[in-house]
């Protein structure tokens, strides 16, 4: 490629490509980014109230059960009849969920009943009533002028990695210092004694009349030199669940969804530019505007990236605004969230790009961006919800994100881990779509499929062709199969060893089988039994070379699921070295074998390639089943 001409061909694309949106675009782009932004503003607000006065009791203004109902607005107060209360109970149906019936040693509630046993509705009112009271009472409690007597207890979260712990009960520091890691150390503080221990991760201060006591837990067996950052986004704390520091019931777990929610600004734009680029690609196909810059002297490569170019450059301008914003407002957003939404990026253009060169109509292109969108939307949010939880979380570059927004540090291994498939399948995806960027391919309307095997066909001149094509498709596998992990790992494993075995067979044995297709529709070698073999032992062989790079999941501790183990089926869990060996050359004679079946069906066409193909898939479900099943 030419630097000159590729920035000569970008500059075109940037002054056609966004000078081309009409009004109505325009108009279409604004609204939807006025209606995201007021959905995240009613979720942050609180959203609409839809439970307002569900729960009807009947209490008098004088009861000290009237205030709690009173200040909850789930809870609308009825003006009590004694009536209610027949034969001892509260019939349902009537007005009230709940009645109060205030005596001289408390009040009695009472809940409607229904058959002699009391409603749904009514216990579930009995719940709230209950949380209720407890805020009601905090409330009044916040009011007092004395906080130490009001709460004598308050409690401070600090987050650590995970590890081993060590717990000290404060009291004195000279006892408390001399614990070794891993033991427990317990100290009774008196009035005027503050106890410590370093390294803490969770700590509670609890202080009436002179007596402070600290409780820290710290990780052992790795670096506790400092605590990481809380999983909080600190001056974003949508859903006010990042305090660290208050009474014991204001303590509560952190909520990965509200970094969810900031993460999902990052890729929003996303949607917006695969829109205005696949439009681009596709418009200069139906008016055979692309035809000059294909007789033009420039490389089929100077075209793509150059018209590409415009639309990279938008998203990391985009990104890098939204993070300088963010650290405006007090967030810990940095390059880490640039370098995340990289990849994303290239996934997104180069999937959006290949779908421009197969659709005939913008109708059609309509259709393959949302099902792009949709995709790929759900492989970066559904393996990051698990960013605090699981290491399979780093399935999705999405997790760096959220971490960087959280303050959290990642390994190399797990910043690779996360990068590395998108930009290979990104990467491949523009290399498949530059073998269609052709005469032939950009202005005829051939079917999607036939385009598809026209891709994997230009890069298959013998049989021996095959391995490297197989080789190149690897990399749709890796990301398609940690998907299902990341799907059906949280599943019971009874469920999902089952369902992984599926659904990974089906997955390898279209990667290998139809470049197997290609060749024999495409006439690229002959149709007779050797070659078949020759075919099918040429993509079994490439494909299992390449499935060990998958190995690479041992950098997140992948392998430490069961799911995980079956789906790559590493071994490492295994008991002993020759089970071990089984799992790493085993697949060869798998792949080789399913891989012939697919081609002996391929040779004879395209009904008997389905037959072929589905057979494989049977076979390849059965040794996982047989095997795997067994040893791992």
């Amino acid at each position: 490629m030419r630097p000159k001409t590729l920035l000569r061909i970008a500059r075109w694309e940037a002054t056609k490509g966004f000078g081309g949106l009409d009004r109505g675009a325009v108009a279409v782009g604004v609204a939807a980014v006025a209606f995201v932004l007021a959905v995240g503003v009613v979720g942050v607000v609180g959203g609409v109230a839809i439970e307002d006065g569900i729960y009807r009791v009947g209490v008098e203004e004088d009861s000290d059960l009237y205030g709690p109902v009173a200040d909850d607005p789930a809870f609308a107060a009825v003006e009590p009849n004694p009536e209610a209360i027949d034969g001892g109970g509260l019939a349902a149906g009537g007005r009230y969920d709940l009645y109060v019936e205030d005596r001289p040693g408390g009040a009695r509630l009472y809940l409607a009943e229904s058959g002699g046993e009391p409603t749904e509705k009514s216990r579930a009112a009995l719940a709230a009533l209950r949380g209720s009271i407890d805020r009601y009472n905090d409330r009044r409690l916040s009011a007092e002028d004395n906080a130490s007597a009001a709460f004598p207890v308050t409690v401070t979260v600090r987050y650590v990695e995970r590890g081993g712990s060590e717990v000290v009960a404060a009291g004195d520091a000279g006892d408390a210092s001399g614990a070794d890691d891993g033991d427990s150390t317990t100290d009774g503080g008196a009035g005027g004694t503050d106890g410590s221990s370093g390294g803490g991760a969770t700590g509670s201060d609890g202080g009436t009349t002179g007596t402070d006591t600290e409780t820290t837990q710290g990780a052992t067996g790795g670096d506790t030199e400092g605590p990481i950052g809380a999983p909080s986004l600190g001056a974003f704390d949508l859903f006010g669940t990042a305090g660290t520091t208050g009474t014991p019931s204001d303590i509560q777990p952190p909520f990965p969804f509200q970094s969810l929610v900031l993460a999902f600004l990052f890729v929003l734009p996303l949607n917006f530019l695969i829109q205005a680029y696949g439009s681009s690609m596709l418009s200069e196909r139906l008016g055979r505007r692309g035809e000059l810059l294909l007789v033009a002297p420039v490389g089929r490569a100077d075209i793509v990236f150059g018209k590409t170019l415009p639309y990279a450059a938008a998203s990391v301008s985009i990104t890098v605004a939204i993070v300088a914003g963010l650290r405006l407002l007090g967030g810990e957003a940095g390059l880490l969230s640039v370098l995340a939404v990289a990849p994303l990026t290239l996934l997104f253009l180069a999937t959006t790009f290949l779908g421009s060169l197969f659709a005939r109509s913008f109708k059609e292109l309509t259709f393959v961006t949302v099902t792009i969108t949709t995709l790929l939307t759900t492989y970066a949010f559904v393996p990051a919800i698990f960013a605090e939880t699981s290491a399979v979380a780093f399935v999705s570059p999405l997790t760096l994100a959220i971490k960087d927004l959280t303050g959290t540090a990642v390994t190399p291994g797990q910043f690779a881990f996360a990068l590395g498939p998108p930009t290979l399948v990104g990467a491949i995806c523009f290399f498949f779509g530059l073998g269609l960027y052709r005469e032939e391919d950009l202005f005829t309307q051939r079917a999607i499929q036939h385009k598809a095997l026209d891709a994997l066909a230009e890069r298959i001149r013998r049989p021996r062709s095959v391995a490297a094509v197989v080789v190149l498709l690897v990399p749709f596998v890796f990301v398609a199969e940690l998907f299902a992990v990341a799907l059906l790992f949280a599943l019971p494993v009874a469920v999902s060893i089952p369902l992984v075995f599926a659904v990974i067979a089906v997955i390898e044995e279209l990667a290998k089988g139809l470049p197997i297709y290609a060749g024999f529709a495409h006439d690229r070698y002959g149709r007779t039994l050797p070659v078949s073999l020759a075919v099918g032992a040429a993509a079994g062989i490439g494909f299992f070379l390449a499935e060990k790079l998958t190995l690479a999941v041992q950098l997140v501790g992948l392998p430490g699921s069961p799911v995980a183990d079956a789906a790559f089926q590493t071994g490492f869990g295994a008991p002993t070295p020759g089970v071990i060996a089984l799992l790493a050359f085993a697949p060869l004679a798998l792949h080789v074998a399913t891989s012939t079946v697919t081609a002996a069906g391929a040779s004879r066409g395209r009904s008997t390639f389905v037959l072929g193909l589905c057979s494989a898939v049977l076979v390849h479900v059965a040794y996982n089943a047989a095997v795997v099943s067994r040893v791992v």
